[in-house]
């Protein structure tokens, strides 16, 4: 599955974020960021390995509104969404396998947290 940036495919986003799907993870990231860049290409291969779930790449400075009210303080930031909450956010080190446990663990029994930014499969549902 591609990695979807809201701001180069939103329809396509939006039809995928339509049908039924795993787990929305989300890098919030900075253009400007050489670590983000470096992510990019992991980010993308955890698209691949893992199908079953919409892989979302959104640019903070471009496209702030999909974070809501929270702030990022530093790169990558990732954000893990179930079909009703929010199930992690936060900064993770720029390795794929953090980010590979995370997702593992949120497919289980991952509990829902409170607060962090819109649910996306939500907030870009298709009109």
């Amino acid at each position: 599955m591609p990695v979807f940036n809201p701001l180069r495919n939103l329809s396509a986003l939006r039809a995928r974020l339509n049908q039924p799907a795993g787990l929305t993870v989300i890098c919030y990231c900075a253009a400007w960021c050489d670590t983000c860049k470096e992510y990019e290409g992991r980010f993308e291969g955890l698209a691949a390995q893992w199908p079953e779930h919409v892989f979302i790449w959104i640019d903070i400075e471009d496209s702030p509104e999909l974070l809501g009210d929270e702030d990022v303080e530093n790169f990558p930031t990732v954000a893990i969404q179930g079909d009703a909450a929010n199930l992690f956010f936060g900064a993770l080190q720029p390795h794929a396998d953090h980010l590979e446990r995370l997702i593992r663990h949120a497919g289980g029994s991952m509990p829902d947290m409170a607060g962090g930014p819109p649910l996306l499969r939500t907030l870009l549902a298709a009109p």
